[in-house]
């Protein structure tokens, strides 16, 4: 018998306290509700898991097993825009968290093992509202007795208001005008803005404090130290890691994006501010963060080509690409997208991706501060330390500027060797524009720095998709020449990112000047 697959949901909901004696409202003057469809009332029983350090709750992550009600089953709910995944697995083991959820959060738990750390008790009386089309919200009366089960926790009793979405209105206009002027309609009928974002956070209460660090929060550095700044920064792109990594194994848009740009971000740092921080690790991290973005990347330029060209082939007017090649073309790209999707999803779950998430915290826990950087230096020192890094940064985008000046025109080189100089001025912006984040962050005046480099990094962008997109385009067509098809559409194709391409470039020129004055006005 095949297992079974996890349901997955899309969770948008507000939760609102109220008084034990407050009365229920007449929820049909909510917009869209037209009836009570039905009333029921349970007796629900939650227990919370969580490793010691309380990865998961950190992460504003839940998982829990739950029984009563009609969702009995261990429910794991995960961050998402617009509200939160809900996956969902049955009850077959209530003594095992199921391997389908585990896989979820793996990233963060990782070989930690998951105990109770809560226990949630609620009488609930559950109202669903129907529309004209069916149904379009579920109001909860919650009344809540929690314990938590950490050291020095205690016995909770609470009441809440609850309106979650219907599946059909999760994500769309109308479900957020519902849940907008509910709050103001729930407001005025006595409910007021909870100080907690769940149940769980309100049962463990003041008991989290009893709870250990998490490696990566264990650091203890001389606050304003460059050395800190550094560290910050690092630590914003770990969680970045972490919290995308779901979201990629789920596919979300431009998840996989999200996650190369943590990855090569934070090694990036690594890179600029050798120095600051400073030891073989260091070298070992950069080479396995730059491993994982290659993986990354094979999947994000596959998912940027399709894009591009499915755009194309929508805005041709000419009638010259036949149904056969539009076909062809979307065919071939989803399946490079999907293979290289698969291949991202057997990285994740690899013990060499474990090992880099583990040496990444290891890293932020004792960070290996350079002796020089280690002893007490004033704030004015810290901030020239940081400006010397950013200098440095700065010399090598004029210098790699100067070759694309030199020689991008010359038309005696061949045409990807030219572009290879812009490229490598993209990359040295990029770099430049990571630094001068976690520099400002430090107290140094570099925003501006960061918003000009984000700037000509955006253009050089564009240009460079153009010539991934030319580079698959001229496979691809290979690959039709070989199956005896008609190449024509390939070839108008090439030529339109060859036009889009130059047409990236129309304000280089003025971008690299704002990042020039951006960084003369930086004083350390």
């Amino acid at each position: 018998m095949a297992a079974q697959a996890p349901e997955q949901f899309l969770e948008v909901e507000i939760k609102l306290a109220v008084d034990e004696g407050t009365g229920m409202p007449d929820l049909t003057q909510l917009p869209g509700v037209e009836e009570i469809a039905s009333m029921r009332e349970h007796n629900l029983s939650a227990v919370y898991y969580d490793t010691k350090d309380l990865r998961l709750t950190r992460s504003k992550i839940t998982l829990r097993r739950r029984t009563g009600g009609a969702d009995d089953g261990w429910h794991l709910k995960l961050p998402k825009e617009g509200g939160r995944n809900e996956v969902r697995m049955p009850l077959d083991d209530p003594s095992a968290v199921p391997e389908e959820l585990l896989a979820q959060v793996r990233s963060i738990v990782r070989t930690e093992e998951l105990t109770p750390v809560a226990q949630v008790d609620n009488r609930r009386v559950e109202i669903t509202l129907a529309g004209e089309e069916g149904a379009v919200a579920e109001f909860c009366d919650d009344h809540v007795t929690a314990w938590s089960l950490l050291p020095g926790g205690e016995r909770t009793s609470w009441r809440e208001w609850e309106l979650e979405l219907a599946e059909a209105l999760a994500g769309t206009d109308e479900g957020n005008t519902l849940i907008n002027q509910g709050t103001s309609f729930l407001i005025s009928a006595g409910a007021r803005k909870s100080s907690s974002p769940s149940k769980l956070a309100t049962a463990l209460g003041d008991s989290v404090k009893t709870a250990p660090l998490p490696p990566h929060m264990q650091a203890d550095l001389e606050e304003d130290s460059p050395a800190a700044a550094v560290v910050d920064s690092l630590r914003k792109q770990r969680d970045a890691i972490v919290a995308w990594e779901p979201r990629v194994r789920a596919d979300e848009f431009d998840s996989v994006h999200q996650l190369r740009v943590a990855t090569r971000e934070m090694r990036s740092l690594l890179e600029t501010f050798e120095g600051i921080l400073e030891g073989e690790q260091l070298t070992a991290l950069e080479d396995e963060l730059k491993h994982a973005a290659g993986v990354l990347g094979v999947a994000r330029d596959a998912e940027v080509v399709e894009e591009r060209f499915l755009e194309l082939l929508d805005s041709d007017e000419s009638g010259l690409v036949d149904d056969a090649a539009r076909a062809h073309i979307a065919g071939d790209m989803r399946r490079d997208y999907n293979e290289a999707h698969a291949e991202i999803v057997a990285m994740l779950d690899s013990e060499r991706f474990m090992e880099l998430l583990d040496a990444i915290d290891g890293l932020l826990a004792q960070p290996p501060v350079a002796k020089q950087e280690a002893s007490e230096k004033a704030p004015a020192e810290s901030k020239e330390v940081l400006y010397d890094h950013l200098k440095r940064g700065y010399k090598k985008l004029k210098k790699r500027h100067d070759k694309v000046d030199e020689h991008y025109h010359d038309t005696d080189l061949p045409l990807h060797e030219r572009e290879d100089y812009v490229h490598d001025v993209r990359k040295a912006a990029k770099k430049l524009r990571y630094s001068a984040n976690a520099a400002a962050d430090a107290g140094l005046k570099a925003r501006r720095l960061a918003k000009a480099c984000k700037s000509l990094q955006s253009k050089l962008g564009d240009f460079q998709d153009a010539v991934t997109s030319r580079d698959r385009i001229q496979r691809l067509a290979e690959e039709a020449r070989e199956r005896g098809e008609d190449t024509f559409a390939y070839g108008m194709l090439y030529q339109r990112e060859l036009d889009r391409g130059e047409q990236a470039l129309s304000g280089y020129d003025e971008a690299v000047r704002e990042v020039r004055k951006a960084f003369k006005k930086i004083k350390p």
